[in-house]
């Protein structure tokens, strides 16, 4: 029947094509296809618990199993006196070829078993011939799939009153035994398709929740830059329009010049401002006070310490205004690492370490096991992936795991010019003379309230 015809017939007629279709595609397609069975997962549940020797091979158990099945099987057959030789290795031979060509072994199977019922005098079914027509269906729909071993049921069922003229009460002890054997079958691989496709699903969803928290992380950064960046092309733009009235009888080229600058600052301003409406969340407010900086950091350590948390600030070479962007990415990273500190180790005391080199920044956060009753919060990393963002983005590098003696570290540096940074300034607390020493320590500890 046509394509056609069969988009055209009743949901009956439907039903039976598929059938038979599904008949057709799982026992009489790639009948001697070699598939051989593959051994267990050496990291199974079971398995990995093992010793390494006894690991190696208990992968190998379903083999074995199955050959140990086609052994009883050929002992079983030489029951038979007459022709025993013969009545033992044919039922065991299709139970061996289930580990590589499983659909041939079930065909193979009925075939020996009619030749049994020729040669041997214990009927259709006897002991060797049972036994291996209960094995093979086991085996071939453990590795095939629950339609299949419906098929093979039926299709033994079928084969066994047809050749007992129609009398089903001789098959029936075979159909009844192999019907429960196929179903745990069944209910076993359901189980686990379900436990594979749970797996997947729970994969996919940490994928995407990574890949959220990782835009989430961007989104933030670049809203709090766009104060940053505005700041500096307002600038620009206020030095463009007044620098012509700074300089008597300025040539119309600079005059064009410094006109063509502050047009561009200003539609750089514009343009920022639409990407930063894309980024916004609808329910996003803009900040009141301006963006924070490292000379923010002390009051930052001074509101953790009054959650309780022992701090501990040190700094090391010549304090210098950095760039916006760098001084911001520090603060926020500092400002993250005690936020998991106060989570994941309560009762612990947290240091921070600024190093100014020639170079740019050295931070390091690092914090001591937990202490006390307090359990730690479970968190789901998305700190850290905001530190990588913000170190990223400043071609920075960054580290961060467990110390020796059960804490948390995290180191960061990021590079900044030397045509970049500022003079340097004088903080509260530095021994620096006034000779200029390069490099001076700034130690700052507070205790818990």
């Amino acid at each position: 029947m046509t394509e056609t015809q069969t988009k055209t017939s009743g949901p009956e007629f439907r039903a039976a094509a598929g059938a038979i279709d599904g008949l057709r595609n799982d026992l009489m397609r790639d009948v001697l296809a070699y598939r051989p069975l593959p051994p267990l997962n050496p990291d199974g549940r079971l398995i990995r618990r093992l010793p390494a020797g006894l690991r190696k091979a208990a992968v190998w158990t379903p083999h074995a199993l199955v050959l140990f099945a086609a052994f009883l099987v050929m002992m079983a057959g030489f029951s038979e006196w007459e022709f025993r030789l013969l009545m033992g290795l044919v039922p065991a031979i299709p139970v061996a070829m289930t580990l590589v060509r499983p659909v041939a072994a079930f065909w193979a199977s009925i075939l020996g078993t009619v030749l049994c019922a020729v040669l041997g005098s214990e009927g259709l079914w006897g002991p060797s011939a049972f036994m291996a027509q209960i094995v093979v269906l086991v085996v071939v729909a453990a590795r095939t799939r629950p339609r299949t071993a419906a098929w093979m049921w039926l299709l033994i069922l079928l084969f066994g009153v047809f050749l007992e003229g129609g009398d089903p009460s001789i098959t029936a002890p075979l159909v009844t035994l192999s019907a429960f054997a196929l179903l745990v079958v069944a209910v076993v691989q359901i189980r686990r398709d379900a436990e594979r496709e749970v797996t997947v699903q729970r994969t996919v969803t940490a994928v995407e929740r990574d890949r959220r928290t990782l835009l989430e992380e961007r989104t933030t950064i670049a809203r709090e830059l766009h104060d940053v960046v505005a700041h500096h092309m307002s600038v620009v733009a206020i030095q463009a329009e007044a620098a012509p009235y700074r300089v008597e009888n300025p040539p119309p080229e600079l005059e064009q010049a410094f006109v063509t600058i502050r047009e561009n600052a200003v539609a750089a301003l514009t343009e920022l401002r639409r990407v930063l409406g894309v980024v916004r969340a609808e329910d996003y407010e803009a900040p009141d006070a301006p963006q924070p900086t490292l000379a923010a950091l002390d009051g930052l350590l001074d509101n953790v310490r009054e959650t309780g948390l022992e701090t501990e600030k040190v700094i090391t070479g010549a304090v210098r205004e950095l760039p916006q962007g760098v001084e911001l990415s520090a603060y926020r990273i500092v400002q993250e690492a005690l936020s998991n500190s106060l989570r994941h180790a309560p009762g612990a005391s947290a240091r921070v370490e600024l190093g100014y080199v020639l170079g740019g920044l050295g931070l390091r956060v690092v914090n001591g096991p937990p202490r006390g009753l307090v359990k730690p919060s479970p968190g789901a990393g998305h700190g850290i992936t905001g530190m990588r963002e913000r170190v990223a983005m400043l071609n920075g590098e960054m580290t961060a795991g467990t110390t020796e003696d059960g804490g948390y570290e995290i180191a960061v540096f990021l590079p900044v010019p030397l045509s970049d940074g500022p003079e340097p300034r004088e903080t509260a607390g530095s021994t620096a003379d006034a000779a200029g020493d390069a490099d001076t320590v700034v130690v700052e500890r507070g205790g818990g309230a």
